[in-house]
C-alpha cells in the first residue's frame, strides 16, 4: 500500500516551542499524524498521514468499553550536522505485534510500520529538538473502533502515530530517583497481559502510583502476585540491581515488559564483561545486599528515561539508601553509551541505530 499525504496548509500549522528546557514529556505534539483503518473483510486499508487533528469515535467504540488497545514508545534524535536517527524501531515493531496477538488485534505489516514511521518523522522533521537529552517521541497505537457493546474481538480498528518534543522524563534529570515498593498491589499475574504494552496495565497501575507520590517517591517498585516479594518491574521501566559485580534483571516470564532499553543494557553490559544474570531477585535479598553493602547500584530503563539511577528504596515504611543516595559509575557509563549511540556519537557496534536523514 501506498502511502498518501496531505499536509497541513501553512495556517493550521502550529507554534513550535522555542524554549527546548521547557518541553516536558508527551505535552507537545507536531503538526502531522499517520492514521491506518483496518475493518475484518478489508484487512488494513488507507494509510495515510494527514494534518493532526481530534479523533472521532462511536460512543460505543469498542476501546472505550473492553479495553483493547495497544501502543508503543520510542523516539528519533537529531545528531550532528542534522542527522536524524532512530534507535532499534524494529524492535518495537515486532513487541506491537506481540501485544497485538496477546490482545486479539490485528498485526501489522513490518516494512509498512516502517516506512510510515520514517515518512511521519521526516515531515515533521523540524519538530525534532536540538538541544542534548532532546528528542521527538513516537507513539504509535491501536485502539478497536467497532461499535458495539458485547465481550468479543472487535471487527474494526483504527492504527495511528503521533509525535512530539520531549526532554526529560523525570523532572530529576538524570539524577537518583526514590522508589517506593508496594507489596498490597500487584502489576500483572502469571498469564496475564503484564508482557504487553497495553492501556489497561497502566490504568490498573495508577492507584498505586498514586499513593507513592503523595509519599513522595516518584515510581512504584512491583513485586511478584504470587510471593508479594520477587523483584518484577517499576511502572514505566525494568529494574537492575549490581550486587557485587554480578548485575541482576528479572527474566521474562510473562509478567514484565520485554524492553528494548533493557535488552540493550543487557548486549552492551555483557560487551563490557560484565556479567549479567537474568534471575528473580527477592526483597529479602536485596534487604541483606543493602545491610552489607553489597548493592552497588540499582536503576531502571526504559524509552522515555533511558537509564535512570535509583537512590533510595522505601519498604515497609522504611528508608533505604543505594550507593549512598549516588549515581553509580556502572549506571552512567550505561546511560552515556546509549545516549551517544542513539545521537550518532559513537560507533554502533550492534547496528540499533538507523539514519532516516542526513
Amino acid at each position: 500500500m501506498d502511502i498518501r499525504v496531505i499536509q497541513a496548509t501553512p495556517d493550521k500549522r502550529k507554534v513550535k516551542p522555542t524554549d527546548e528546557s521547557r518541553l516536558g514529556f508527551g505535552k507537545i505534539f507536531s503538526d502531522h499524524f499517520f492514521t491506518m483503518s483496518y475493518h475484518v473483510d478489508r484487512g488494513w486499508h488507507d494509510p495515510l498521514i494527514e494534518p493532526y487533528r481530534p479523533l472521532q469515535l462511536d460512543p460505543t467504540a469498542m476501546c472505550l468499553h473492553y479495553a483493547q488497545e495497544i501502543f508503543e514508545g520510542m523516539k528519533a534524535y537529531r545528531g550532528k550536522g542534522g542527522a536524524i536517527f532512530m534507535f532499534r524501531p524494529l524492535e518495537n515493531i515486532k513487541r506491537m505485534n506481540v501485544s497485538a496477538e496477546r490482545l486479539c488485534m490485528p498485526q501489522l505489516d513490518e516494512a509498512l510500520f516502517m516506512e510510515a514511521l520514517k515518512k511521519l518523522v521526516l515531515i515533521d522533521k523540524d519538530w525534532i529538538p536540538h538541544g542534548s537529552g532532546t528528542s521527538l517521541y513516537i507513539r504509535p497505537t491501536m485502539i478497536a473502533t467497532e461499535p458495539a457493546l458485547g465481550v468479543h474481538p472487535a471487527g474494526e480498528y483504527l492504527f495511528f502515530i503521533i509525535v512530539g518534543p520531549v526532554g526529560a522524563y523525570y523532572a530529576e534529570g538524570f539524577g537518583p530517583t526514590k522508589i517506593f515498593v508496594t507489596e498490597e498491589y500487584c502489576r500483572s499475574v502469571p498469564g496475564g497481559t503484564g508482557y504487553c504494552k497495553a492501556g489497561g496495565n497502566y490504568a490498573a497501575s495508577l492507584y498505586a502510583s498514586e499513593i507513592a507520590k503523595k509519599l513522595g517517591y516518584t515510581q512504584v517498585l512491583w513485586l511478584d502476585a504470587i510471593d508479594r516479594k520477587y523483584v518484577e518491574e517499576v511502572g514505566t521501566s525494568n529494574m537492575f540491581f549490581l550486587i557485587n559485580d554480578e548485575l541482576i534483571t528479572a527474566p521474562l516470564a510473562g509478567t514484565i515488559l520485554p524492553g528494548v532499553t533493557r535488552d540493550s543494557v543487557i548486549q552492551l553490559a555483557k560487551s563490557w564483561g560484565v556479567k549479567v544474570v537474568e534471575r528473580r531477585l527477592s526483597m529479602d535479598e536485596i534487604m541483606k545486599a543493602i545491610s552489607d553493602r553489597t548493592l552497588r547500584e540499582a536503576f531502571a530503563s526504559g524509552t522515555a528515561a533511558i537509564v535512570s539511577p535509583v537512590g533510595q528504596l522505601c519498604y515497609r515504611g522504611k528508608e533505604y539508601p543505594i550507593g549512598e543516595g549516588k549515581t553509580g559509575k556502572l549506571t552512567e557509563r550505561l546511560y552515556n553509551e546509549i545516549l551517544q549511540i542513539q545521537y550518532g556519537q559513537k560507533d554502533d557496534p550492534f547496528g540499533w541505530r538507523i539514519k532516516i536523514a542526513d
